[in-house]
């Protein structure tokens, strides 16, 4: 964990390719048979590092694979990365311009809230997920959308 630590402390200066480059050396070395909670890690903050929509959505989805099966860890700690998850993978759909795909996963973010505790973390998360739902409620051509209710 600490070498992904480090490797997303370079995504976030700034050094995309470089944090690629190591994020995707720890992933080689892990495989798809490693830790769960490090490939989910992992796989989430590759999404993060790519360039080409397809390729973050396609690395949102393994992290979100992976946490899973995540079922040897305790039951809260794991239902705390489904809102960010879900909510990685409607913006990947929004920026592959596929809003409803965008609007499930909004939906299974906002319904997955109530494990999300209320400090910094959990209400950066809710926020993004308003930010989204208001931003899929008005693109052009879509027309104000009620979004399904799910009760957490």
């Amino acid at each position: 964990m600490t070498r992904i630590g480090q490797a997303v402390i370079l995504l976030h200066a700034g050094d995309r390719e470089e944090a690629r480059n190591r994020l995707g050396e720890i992933w080689s070395e892990i495989g798809e048979e490693g830790d769960g909670l490090h490939r989910c890690t992992l796989a989430h903050y590759l999404a993060d590092a790519q360039d080409d929509p397809g390729d973050e959505l396609a690395w949102d989805l393994r992290a979100l694979t992976a946490a899973e099966g995540l079922a040897d860890r305790p039951r809260e700690a794991v239902r705390a990365f489904y809102p960010q998850l879900h909510l990685s993978l409607a913006a990947d759909y929004v920026k592959l311009r596929r809003p409803e795909a965008a609007r499930v996963h909004l939906a299974r973010a906002r319904a997955a809230t109530g494990a999300l505790s209320d400090d910094g973390y959990g209400n950066g998360v809710r926020a993004a997920i308003a930010r989204l739902e208001r931003r899929l409620a008005t693109e052009p051509g879509q027309g104000p959308r009620p979004f399904p209710e799910q009760s957490p």
